[in-house]
């Protein structure tokens, strides 16, 4: 059933159960969180979509958005005396954009039709195969993130090293559901946006993480063959949004 809620567009992919910090400025975005904090607890969700085109700020910057997007739910609000405020959310449900609504005198941002998109369950034996995929997926995922550390901390004697001199790197909790961790690896591996995006927009666990898998591969075989960061460090770091 289609429903109107606020719109976020930002140049990253929010995926359901990652945490999404932001500090907002914008005096458009500045009216959203208050109107969030103002709104019944159930309802303090808005839609997030990655940018195809364009930028995250400015009037008519975002000249087109992607079709699948996460609502986020305002988990957390630190108000700045100025009007920003550092905000800490929470991804809840996918979404399909169906159109975007245009801000107007009463409402300064803009706002989204979107149909939210079931969360498909595997079933046997497609839950037979999850559990594989994921446990190949726990294993790529984890020699990206040494790969990726090593090729960032070349050169440097601040990385802590096992005795073969190999970066060791702190354990990352990953849970045991298949579909949420798709959605953790997603947000979390060295991917691009569109890759990232590609991996939102598949229904099916088995199916979404088939796909992260090989992508996985594609970049530990880039990580350790070319020694090179696969996509800009930017897209590494914790989303902070100008906005």
């Amino acid at each position: 059933m289609a429903e109107i809620i606020p719109l976020f567009p930002l140049g990253t992919v929010l995926f359901p159960g990652v945490v999404l910090p932001l500090h907002i400025f914008e005096p458009r975005y500045r009216a959203l969180i208050r109107d969030l904090m103002t709104a019944d607890t159930r309802s303090r969700q808005f839609g997030v979509c990655a940018i195809r085109q364009g930028w995250e700020v400015g009037e008519d910057a975002v000249t087109a958005l992607y079709d699948v997007g996460c609502t986020a739910e305002l988990r957390q609000v630190h108000p700045y005396r100025d009007g920003r405020f550092d905000v800490v959310n929470v991804g809840r449900d996918r979404f399909r954009l169906l159109e975007v609504l245009p801000s107007d005198g009463d409402v300064p941002y803009l706002r989204a039709r979107i149909e939210r998109l079931p969360e498909v369950t595997a079933e046997a034996p497609a839950d037979e195969e999850a559990e594989v995929l994921a446990a190949g997926v726990r294993e790529v995922f984890a020699r990206c993130r040494t790969l990726l550390h090593a090729t960032l901390r070349a050169g440097e004697d601040r990385a802590a090293r096992d005795d073969d001199g190999h970066p060791v790197l702190p354990a990352l909790p990953l849970p045991n559901d298949p579909s949420m961790l798709s959605y953790l690896v997603g947000s979390a591996a060295p991917l691009t946006l569109d890759d990232q995006q590609s991996l939102l927009a598949i229904d099916e666990p088995v199916s979404r993480l088939r796909r992260e898998l090989r992508l996985l591969k594609r970049e530990a075989t880039m990580l350790s063959r070319l020694h090179a960061v696969p996509v800009p460090l930017a897209e590494l770091q914790v989303v902070q949004s100008p906005n």
